[in-house]
């Protein structure tokens, strides 16, 4: 094989462990998410919601109804996003509204924090995502629906390493792997350029 020919597969697999590495920061689904999927009972968690713009058309809002299972404590500020906080009687958090404007293909986080109940539970997080020109999706459907909830499980296994963090290792491992063949293969003349 050429040089030129091992300096292409080279940059070929490189390539490939880039996007291997990049996997796990991506949003794997759309919908309207709550991250973690599952986090240790009775402690302060930071959650965040991330929501896509599925439309042709800006999302302009998203609200999150919060169950009465956590108790929220604060939230982070976006820029671009302005934040009004639902309360019951009480003064209790029960939602919160974000409007601003996030354009067709782009993806917004919202990070709050809550605390979480002490027993094991699953816990569904209700969002409505509103649109430019008015069309409102409400994500709060069970699992297999075409607009589900996205759910956290509060669980004592919520304490060690969530299932992400499980992939980001395996895509390091994998693409550490595909870089050391791709370096064996290479001929030293052909590194050189």
């Amino acid at each position: 094989m050429s040089a030129s020919g091992s300096l292409i597969r080279m940059r070929i697999s490189l390539a490939m462990v880039l996007a291997v590495l990049l996997l796990p920061s991506v949003p794997l689904g759309a919908h309207a998410v709550v991250q973690p999927a599952e986090a240790p009972p009775g402690a302060y968690q930071r959650y965040v919601l991330r929501v896509p713009t599925e439309r042709e058309v800006p999302t302009t809002r998203v609200e999150i109804r919060f169950p009465a299972a956590v108790t929220v404590v604060s939230f982070a500020d976006v820029p671009g996003w302005e934040l009004e906080v639902v309360t019951d009687s009480a003064g209790r958090i029960v939602g919160a509204a974000w409007t601003g404007s996030l354009p067709p293909q782009r993806f917004v986080e919202f990070p709050f924090v809550a605390v979480n109940p002490r027993e094991d539970l699953t816990i569904a997080w209700p969002v409505t995502q509103t649109y430019a020109g008015g069309e409102v999706v409400e994500w709060a459907g069970p699992e297999d629906s075409e607009t589900p909830a996205s759910v956290t499980h509060v669980t004592a296994g919520g304490e060690g390493w969530p299932g992400g963090a499980w992939l980001a290792i395996a895509s390091l491992a994998l693409a550490l792997l595909a870089l050391g063949l791709a370096l064996r293969n290479a001929r030293p003349d052909a590194l050189r350029g």
